[in-house]
């Protein structure tokens, strides 16, 4: 993948690794449409771009409401702007065991986390198969690979996230689409500070494992790295990552781990 002269859609662009990855990307000559239920959030990053003389389109988007997403879509298409890539970092995390967890909870994270990730690439595929093909990411995470205590949906949905873009990938190599899917571990972001628990409040403080993650900006240039590599999966984080390869070669042991490791 050749950035330069490209059209990329970051979403959950106005914090966290969205946020930093769309500033890595406009040192590359891109131009930008940014995302996210945050608008004000949005324009302050737009700015931020902007200083490295990168083009940047703000279009505000909740992706727990369908009619949000395709109406988002539906803007930037009737512009004609050729995307060339969709980069999606928009989610939700979860803090709540599976006995005390109501349905309402486990479907408000599927909506934000799966359906609104597969709403927006739904509504931009036929374009990007038109145009000749384009690049298509998705952020999963460390328990998109395994299960993980008091994430019971929220790795249910990364889980879905796997085999849906998976499934994608496979359909459109001939229309030339190409798919990445970030797994990270622990990234210094706000992630777990808002994340639901059981009532859907918001959880409030950062977990002590992810206080000692690496930066956005460090998982941004791993990203971006991947990227243009066109990486099928990205792992990003650092020595938590082994547990990929613990659940995968090791299975006896994950199982122990899991019941065991804290936030």
């Amino acid at each position: 993948m050749r950035f330069d002269g490209k059209t990329i859609w970051i979403t959950g662009a106005s914090s966290g690794i969205g946020r930093a990855v769309a500033l890595r990307l406009s040192k590359e000559n891109t131009h930008l449409i940014l995302s996210d239920i945050n608008e004000t959030g949005l324009k302050e990053v737009a700015s931020d771009c902007e200083k490295n003389n990168c083009t940047t389109l703000v279009v505000p988007m909740d992706l727990s409401d369908e009619k949000s997403v395709v109406a988002a879509a539906q803007s930037v298409l009737n512009k004609n702007i050729k995307i060339d890539g969709l980069y999606q970092f928009a989610g939700i995390s979860q803090r709540s065991l599976v006995s005390e967890t109501p349905l309402f909870i486990d479907r408000k994270i599927f909506e934000i986390n799966f359906f609104g990730a597969i709403a927006l690439t739904k509504a931009i595929l036929p374009d990007m198969i038109k145009n000749g093909g384009g690049q298509l990411a998705v952020t999963s995470s460390l328990v998109g690979k395994f299960g993980f205590p008091q994430r019971s949906s929220y790795s249910a949905t990364k889980h879905a996230l796997h085999g849906f873009f998976e499934s994608l990938r496979a359909e459109n190599k001939q229309n030339n689409i190409k798919v990445s899917i970030f797994i990270p571990g622990r990234v210094r972001t706000n992630i777990s500070v808002n994340a639901i628990t059981k009532d859907g409040t918001v959880h409030g403080q950062m977990d002590a494992g992810q206080d000692g993650g690496i930066t956005p900006e460090k998982a941004a240039q791993i990203i971006f790295n991947g990227l243009k590599k066109e990486k099928k999966e990205i792992l990003v984080g650092g020595k938590e990552l082994i547990m990929v390869h613990i659940r995968r070669f090791l299975p006896g042991l994950y199982y122990y781990l899991s019941s065991r490791i804290k936030n």
